[in-house]
């Protein structure tokens, strides 16, 4: 009898010492509302928020720079001018399991202002550039995406030119909104990869595009501009496609953004369109820097006016260096 009092003893105190091991979190009231946990310890509560995934990553960027040279009577030469260049980016990046969305938009424009000539404002600067991919992960690195591909301008634009003999300029029109417009849908293999500094890397090729080319002004589509059937507005062509995307970390207050798009159509495989923006900006601080814009467009199909001669094939090249304000949102 003794023997079994003191063995239900022996159990009891071990019970209690476990219990008091526990911890009191455990043992505390808890109660559920809405996906976060409700923990009464005695007079004290803890809540304990349910994590919720963030699917989407938004964000973008805004720069305005701004120039005048204001003269008189100055000796030198030279002429008073304000000169203005300006652009929006944003983008929207979606991710959930196997699923990725990447778009973005860029749009930019300047413009340059001199008193002293017939034409006193002219733009400097207009693109805008939409680009839209979807993809399914294939592995860990390869996805199989579609992606949309739109550029055009917003503005007019003209050639300007003196004549022979004219003391005055003009001007011809060779661009406007919608024309051109350049519209490419692609389908094909898309390696993706994001490094822990948030450097981004993105490279599809694909076996499958369809480039449309619009030309919506009537006075350039019956010309034929930009390689249109004279009288159409629109071209249709099919081909490959390779395009790439890079967002690296030069150095601490220096990044570089570069969009690489090639299309070579059936017809004439190797020929290539070609179609480079590339963008380095140096952080001065959070509202200030300078950036350095390159934009390379070759294409076979557009005829460029020359000073002296008839238009023929040429490499169109923008370059410029802009210092300014800088507003990320």
């Amino acid at each position: 009898m003794i023997k079994r009092l003191s063995l239900i003893i022996m159990l009891l105190a071990g019970s209690l010492g476990i219990l008091k091991a526990q911890d009191p979190a455990i043992l505390a009231d808890t109660l559920l509302i809405a996906g976060d946990t409700i923990i009464m310890i005695g007079d004290s509560i803890i809540v304990k928020q349910k994590i919720r995934p963030v699917y989407w990553e938004k964000g973008g960027n805004f720069n305005l720079s701004i120039q005048q040279v204001s003269l008189s009577n100055w000796n030198a030469g030279g002429a008073s001018n304000m000169a203005l260049n300006s652009g929006l980016a944003m983008f929207a990046n979606y991710k959930k399991d196997k699923i990725i969305w990447d778009t973005k938009l860029n749009i930019n424009a300047g413009f340059n202002r001199q008193a002293e000539r017939r034409f006193k404002t002219r733009k400097t600067n207009d693109n805008f550039i939409f680009i839209s991919k979807y993809g399914r992960e294939l592995t860990e690195l390869w996805y199989l995406s579609t992606q949309i591909d739109a550029r055009t301008q917003l503005l007019e634009g003209f050639r300007y030119f003196r004549p022979a003999g004219a003391e005055q300029d003009s001007r011809s029109q060779i661009s406007d909104f919608l024309a051109p417009a350049y519209l490419q849908s692609s389908t094909g293999l898309n390696y993706r990869k994001e490094y822990k500094n948030k450097d981004k890397l993105s490279i599809i090729a694909s076996p499958f595009t369809g480039r449309f080319t619009v030309v919506l002004d009537d006075s350039l589509s019956r010309a034929g501009a930009f390689g249109v059937v004279p009288g159409e507005a629109v071209r249709a062509e099919a081909g490959i496609s390779f395009g790439s995307t890079t967002d690296f970390q030069i150095y601490e207050n220096i990044r570089w953004r570069a969009d690489l798009n090639l299309f070579s159509n059936f017809e004439k495989l190797g020929n290539f369109v070609v179609n480079f923006n590339s963008l380095i900006t140096m952080r001065v601080n959070r509202y200030i820097s300078t950036r350095i814009e390159t934009i390379l467009i070759y294409d076979e199909n557009v005829l460029i006016q020359q000073d002296v001669g008839p238009p023929r094939q040429a490499i169109q090249l923008q370059n410029m260096i802009n210092f300014g304000l800088t507003l990320d949102f």
